[in-house]
């Protein structure tokens, strides 16, 4: 692969990346499973190390987790909560270990702690005085949903500290999960109301976690294993191991298959053995978290953008089983990608019975050689889709036939297209019924407008019903014969109603985002909408305009030249101003700002601004904005409650202002 073809994968893998930790980690709502995504994760590190010029600042490989639903109050996080590199054998544990002792400069052997890795959800507790003020979510890694209410009802969370020996402020680290039973016993309460099961204890435990009525969280059988604390000089402890022990004598459960290995041989029998425990325990694990015991050495080791150079998470083999491919489908996407699906033999796979898996694209289906009738070997990490592995060869008796992917769309009829620089094949009508309905599924879902009360089933029965042809007729849906649907009434009717009409003002980037035009997802959106005031402007840009913008590429360039040169975009903008949908007007960002070269960092309550308007008012006078103080940051504004950050400004020396001095700095910018 040359440098421009590494150009395009990258593109693709970071649009993918994106959009799965999106639908993992925000919505709960996982459609790949954990090998698939570990592989693309992969891949991109790997294409990164090979072409280190090509890293940007936006890549998943920066980022940590997903963003904090609005739902819920943000909650700061004294330290990043990071996520954890992945290791999957013996060889890249040795591998792992060579480099911290490299980093450490020493060949003496380092004690290690080894942790069953829960399927759960990480939170943060703080407590004062011992007693628990704050509960949250991990959610970006620097800041969370503050779940405090919801996390009291864990009966195993301790609402006060055992013992008098305890800091003034702890802040406390571990996981929320669910056990087997609880989640087989939540599922058919499910079943029996008539509601969507959760795919998997995690994204149980997660959609437990984030129910804005507490009482529904404890009717949950949520538990919780402390794993750590943030602070751990507040303990005066010299490691791991006693920093648990510590934290068992307060009264936090700590699990009771952690054990102590004095070197790396220990701990490959660690793994062995939880790996022979795990179908045994009454939880679900995937894998064993390696920590250097020395929280001295964890200091020196340090961290990257993402994860600690001093832990690692050892992942378990995914859960797989045998079937037969039965029958192939081929669906079509709104991009027009046309994605083969196999239908499988039934097969229970952990506890879930699966039905069908996605065999990705052709170059996929000729590599690993798989025909209809194939007994294969099927794979699920805990996720709702599987994927197939390998066809089991030497089982095959004639019978079974090659796999042929059409020529014509499924749906439309019309000749299919590939390119030399992907493995998608592509159906390019843009009048395929197949493509309309999933751009509508998608400019509804939860990544377009996010219409509360309108899922997937219920667009396609508006559209089947033929109140739905294009996105301007969510805004003209009638609610008498939105009522008399099938499985509707005046209860769900005006509850969309209500959801549809708040979003008839929206921010460029919320509107571009959700008309789903290739190339160009969340986070491009919301760039392509800084840069331009309004969607005229952005419509008249010419290509080198485009890409004049940092974090766009040639391929995104012309994919919204081309939506934009497209008469039916023309059409169904036009309907949508229609039906009343205004954008936002994006204030220009001033030039020549006094304020260019300082890093700003915002804590407390502010009285004027919301955090969020402080931040972008800092960006668009030239300054950048940080989310925790380190020697780069030359400001911090403080407003009430500004607690330690405010502490550790101080003690650097770093100037500190009130809000009123900020914003008199702004306006005194020209």
């Amino acid at each position: 692969m040359d440098q421009g073809q590494a150009v395009e994968r990258l593109a693709q893998l970071r649009e993918q990346l994106r959009f799965h930790a999106h639908r993992y980690y925000v919505l709960d709502d996982p459609i790949i499973s954990d090998g698939e995504y570990d592989r693309l994760f992969r891949e991109l590190l790997d294409l990164e190390t090979k072409y280190p010029q090509l890293v940007s600042d936006d890549s998943p490989s920066h980022r940590v987790g997903g963003l904090p639903l609005p739902s819920f109050q943000p909650a700061e996080h004294i330290t990043p909560m990071l996520s954890l590199d992945n290791i999957f054998s013996a060889e890249e544990l040795i591998a792992f270990v060579e480099r911290l002792l490299r980093y450490l400069r020493t060949d003496q052997e380092v004690s290690y702690i080894c942790e069953p890795k829960l399927d759960g959800l990480a939170v943060e507790l703080v407590y004062r005085d011992g007693l628990l003020v704050l509960g949250a979510t991990r959610g970006d890694g620097f800041v969370g949903e503050n779940v405090t209410a919801q996390l009291r009802t864990v009966a195993s969370i301790p609402l006060r500290l055992q013992g008098a020996a305890h800091p003034d402020v702890l802040v406390v680290r571990g996981e929320v999960f669910l056990g087997k039973q609880g989640f087989t016993r939540l599922n058919q309460q499910r079943q029996e109301a008539g509601e969507s099961l959760f795919a998997n204890p995690r994204n149980a435990a997660a959609g437990s976690l984030r129910q804005l009525d507490p009482r529904i969280t404890a009717k949950r059988p949520l538990q919780f294993f402390v794993y750590g604390v943030a602070n751990p000089e507040t303990l005066s402890v010299g490691g791991q191991e006693a920093t648990l022990h510590a934290l068992g004598e307060m009264g936090f459960p700590v699990n009771p298959l952690i054990q102590r290995c004095a070197n790396i041989n220990e701990v490959e029998q660690q793994y062995r053995k939880m790996l022979e425990l795990r179908h045994d325990l009454a939880y679900e694990i995937d894998g064993m978290v390696v920590k250097v015991d020395e929280l001295d050495l964890q200091q020196r080791l340090g961290a990257t953008a993402r994860s600690p150079r001093w832990a690692v998470a050892w992942k378990f083999p995914a859960i797989q089983a045998t079937t037969v491919i039965e029958t192939v489908e081929f669906q079509v996407g709104r991009t027009g990608a046309v994605t083969p699906v196999a239908h499988l033999r039934p097969v229970e796979v952990n506890g879930v019975l699966v039905k069908r898996a996605t065999l990705h694209n052709q170059d996929e289906i000729l590599r690993k050689d798989l025909r209809i009738g194939d007994t294969v070997l099927v794979q699920r990490a805990g996720d709702v889709i599987p994927e197939v592995v390998k066809a089991i060869t030497d089982q095959r008796n004639g019978a079974e036939q090659v796999i042929e992917f059409p020529r014509m769309c499924p749906e439309c009829a019309h000749p299919l297209v590939s390119s030399p620089t992907e493995a998608v094949v592509r159906c390019v009508n843009p009048e395929c019924p197949a493509q309309q309905l999933q751009k509508l599924i998608f400019f509804a879902g939860k990544n377009g407008l996010d219409l509360e009360g309108l899922g997937k089933k219920n667009v396609e029965q508006l559209v089947r019903e033929g109140l739905v042809r294009g996105p301007a007729d969510f805004f003209r849906l009638d609610r008498a014969r939105l009522a008399a649907l099938d499985g509707w009434g005046e209860k769900s009717a005006g509850k969309l109603l209500e959801a549809v009409s708040s979003r008839k003002e929206l921010p460029l980037g919320r509107l571009l985002a959700a008309l789903g035009i290739r190339h160009v997802g969340e986070v491009t959106a919301a760039l392509l909408g800084e840069h331009f005031p309004e969607l005229e402007a952005l419509m008249r840009a010419d290509k080198d305009q485009l890409l004049h913008i940092e974090g766009i590429g040639e391929q995104t360039a012309d994919s919204l030249l081309e939506f934009f040169r497209d008469p039916a975009t023309l059409v169904m903008l036009e309907d949508l101003t229609r039906v009343g949908l205004r954008i936002q007007p994006t204030v220009a960002e001033k030039n020549g700002s006094t304020l260019e070269g300082r890093v700003f960092v915002f804590t407390g309550t502010l009285e004027q601004l919301s955090r969020d308007e402080a931040k972008q008012l800092a960006k668009r006078h030239g300054a950048q904005v940080a989310t925790s103080i380190s020697t780069r940051v030359t400001d911090v504004v403080v407003g009430a409650k500004a607690g330690s950050k405010q502490k550790k400004a101080q003690e650097m020396g770093l100037r500190i202002l009130q809000e009123s001095q900020f914003l008199g700095l702004v306006r005194e910018t020209p």
